[in-house]
């Protein structure tokens, strides 16, 4: 004969307790859902309020939504009673190694924030930054475009022109 325990056996030990876990995760999964587009939508509403350019309101949004969802991940798999401490810890480093890779990035990005909320110049204004001079002609969040007085287009970072005088 089978080794298998009777059925009524391994539905009480297996399908409810699982069942159980399955249908919790999945309450978690639609509130977290929800409360994830609750926060955005409130986050949205405050960013249109202050002088943020839309791409970095639409980085910021991006990357809140992104650490939210990562979250969620780990509560529902939290709920499987999967150990999520080395989980946590790989995403720590992982964030730690894709921080320091784009370093730079990250500094022209921080920069071009910076230059976006206190404005020390516009576009048309003529300033001399970062090395160079010129009409700025386009700001952006990793860059500042400029146009010389002999009509070139130079495009400077952020960080450069930050971090200058």
């Amino acid at each position: 004969m089978s080794d298998l325990p009777p059925v009524e056996g391994f539905t009480n030990q297996y399908v409810i307790p699982w069942g159980i876990k399955v249908l919790s995760a999945a309450l978690i999964f639609v509130i977290g859902r929800f409360a994830i587009s609750m926060i955005l939508t409130i986050t949205r509403k405050f960013l249109a309020k202050t002088t943020f350019p839309p791409l970095v309101e639409n980085f910021a949004l991006a990357i809140l939504r992104s650490v939210l969802m990562l979250v969620l991940v780990v509560a529902i798999l939290r709920q499987f009673g999967v150990d999520t401490t080395s989980l946590v810890a790989l995403i720590g480093a992982a964030g730690l190694a894709v921080g320091l890779a784009l370093q730079d990035s990250l500094s022209n990005f921080a920069s071009g924030v910076m230059i976006a909320m206190f404005q020390p110049f516009k576009e048309g204004h003529f300033v001399q930054a970062g090395g160079e001079e010129g009409t700025v002609e386009g700001l952006d969040v990793f860059s500042t475009t400029l146009r010389t007085p002999d009509n070139r287009i130079i495009i400077v970072p952020n960080g450069h022109i930050y971090s200058e005088a």
